[in-house]
């Protein structure tokens, strides 16, 4: 044991006895040496150095320029331009919005590396300066970040407010939208017969239905004077939040509002606070009437109205959880106004934008069409209207939805923020990153999609290359509605909604195209307006003609 403590000293002196000896018989060699010995010493810094930054470092990028970063190279829509630039960048990219480092991942091995492997680091969602106001300051649900409140509310969803049991419930509601568009459609065919033809802008009576529906289901008793003021503040709202705002990106001018998209939120907020003050003081007479009568004995009620089953609307549910003194997380005012702003403008456009891709897609290819009314007809028949409770049996039909799912989600780009520095395919993402996932260009990625950009159905279908796939967000080919922790929670009213409406539109009309959006045989446009929800740029301008004769009296 001695003997090797004293064998580092024993080399030690040796070889300080070399290096004098050096200095002293030989001077130049002792220069050269010294000089091997920095060039060494540099060379194994330099290593080091290079190995950390090998370790921490960005996902590739193309140039970008001082101040504004890479702005300059997107154009609307923004999902096409990421596309573009990952074909030359790479599947995970950086690029650089003003003075905000950005990730984009565009392949399903990226997206579940990222989701699966780092769910933790990117739960959080990017508030904007608009988005703040619509969200009371992070008081709602889709902008809040990822805390007690929002993991209170995200179970709440999935269990009470979007869950299968009030999506049920609240079918009626849906159905009775349904009814109004089909009237409002056999209205406009019938006066086309008396005079000059009728067009039909479509894509008007989708959001209008949309929106009535939703609004109902978050506050069923409302008049129709306050669906008509929320259809035009939700179509505000959308626009502004969807809008590019520099205020977000470019820190320089963070605070000037140069382009006013803040002063213009600031209105609308104020009309839309407005408006929900009326929606709530309206429900809470409605239930402070309710209580009465039921603490009454039943004394000024009838048998009938005593027995009659209350369905509960999403403001209901939400009230009452305000007023539980045992619930987890007691819910404010402003937490309320602010989920029913998220439901309402989330819900609304991407509802009416998926019937209308999927009609426009069907109009676009004849047979597919033939074969999605051929079922209907053969399960439904003609003596009815197609509902939700006849999905299960319309697998073509599902099959041409989840086709337009793939195509055309309504939500292209996935949104987060990373919270802590994460390592992804060997690269660094730091802290305060937004992440897009781009969703529209991973379902129609060529590596797991055989003629990506065809509309075949039957690729869903038993027996299809994807028969297998759902789109809750287990597949990451395959993720229409986003996956994970901030996925969408109204997948499953989506799933129910959309194509009960396509099917009654394609049982109970013809349609034809017209000049604007096609004429006879020439194809619809399929161009994509920019913004939050990707809807098709042009108004969806077509003649209906009734299929059913008789046409069912009851709907």
């Amino acid at each position: 044991m001695a003997a090797m403590e004293e064998q580092p000293l024993s080399s030690s002196s040796t070889s300080m006895a070399i290096v004098l000896s050096l200095l002293k018989n030989n001077p130049a060699d002792a220069v050269l040496l010294a000089l091997v010995a920095v060039v060494a010493l540099r060379h194994y810094l330099i290593s080091s150095w290079r190995q950390q930054e090998q370790a921490r470092r960005l996902p590739p990028g193309p140039r970008r320029l001082p101040v504004i970063g890479h702005l300059h190279l997107l154009r609307p829509p923004v999902h096409r331009t990421f596309q573009e630039l990952a074909s030359r960048m790479g599947p995970l990219m950086h690029i650089q919005l003003g003075s905000t480092h950005c990730v984009v991942a565009s392949s399903p091995e990226v997206a579940s590396e990222l989701i699966r492997g780092h769910e933790g680091s990117i739960s959080e969602r990017p508030l904007t300066a608009v988005a703040r106001q619509f969200a009371y300051d992070s008081a709602g649900f889709a902008f809040a970040p990822y805390n007690t409140h929002w993991r209170f509310m995200k179970r709440l969803c999935m269990s009470e407010l979007l869950g299968p049991r009030t999506v049920e419930q609240l079918r009626p509601i849906r159905r009775a939208g349904t009814v109004s568009l089909l009237g409002d459609l056999l209205l406009a065919a019938a006066s086309s017969e008396t005079e000059t033809e009728t067009v039909v802008d479509l894509t008007r009576h989708l959001i209008r239905l949309s929106n009535t529906s939703i609004i109902r289901m978050v506050a069923s008793t409302v008049p129709g004077s306050v669906t008509d003021e929320a259809q035009e503040l939700v179509k505000a709202v959308a626009e502004l939040v969807g809008a590019f705002n520099a205020d977000d990106y470019i820190a320089v001018i963070r605070g000037w509002d140069l382009q006013g998209l803040r002063r213009r939120a600031a209105d609308v907020h104020r009309r839309f606070d407005a408006l929900l003050e009326d929606i709530l003081k309206h429900k809470e007479e409605a239930r402070a009437a309710r209580r009465r009568l039921d603490d009454d004995d039943g004394h000024r009620v009838s048998k009938k109205q005593a027995t009659a089953p209350h369905s509960k609307d999403l403001l209901d549910i939400l009230m009452d959880k305000a007023e539980d003194p045992a619930a987890e997380v007691k819910l404010t005012r402003e937490n309320i106004k602010a989920f029913i702003i998220d439901v309402v403008t989330a819900g609304s456009d991407t509802s009416a934008a998926m019937v209308e891709w999927m009609l426009a897609e069907l109009l676009n290819h004849p047979e597919t069409l033939r074969k999605v009314v051929e079922e209907i007809d053969a399960v439904v028949g003609g003596d009815r209207i197609a509902s939700e409770a006849d999905l299960p049996q319309l697998p073509y039909l599902m099959a041409a939805y989840k086709e337009t799912l793939r195509l055309h989600p309504a939500a292209p780009i996935a949104h987060r923020q990373s919270t802590d520095e994460m390592v992804v395919r060997g690269f660094t993402v730091p802290p305060q990153t937004a992440v897009f996932i781009n969703v529209w260009a991973i379902g129609r990625d060529p590596a797991y999609w055989e003629e990506p950009l065809a509309f075949r159905p039957e690729r869903f279908m038993p027996g299809g290359a994807a028969d297998s796939l759902e789109p809750r967000g287990q597949h990451f080919q395959y993720m229409p509605f986003g996956s994970g922790r901030r996925g969408c929670p109204g997948m499953g009213l989506a799933l129910q909604s959309v194509p009960a409406v396509l099917a009654a539109l394609v049982q109970c009309f013809h349609w034809a195209t017209v000049d604007g959006d096609g004429d006879g045989d020439s194809k619809i446009d399929m161009s994509e307006s920019d913004g939050l929800v990707c809807a098709r740029k042009k108004p969806l301008l077509l003649r209906p003609t009734p299929r059913l004769s008789p046409f069912p009296a009851v709907v």
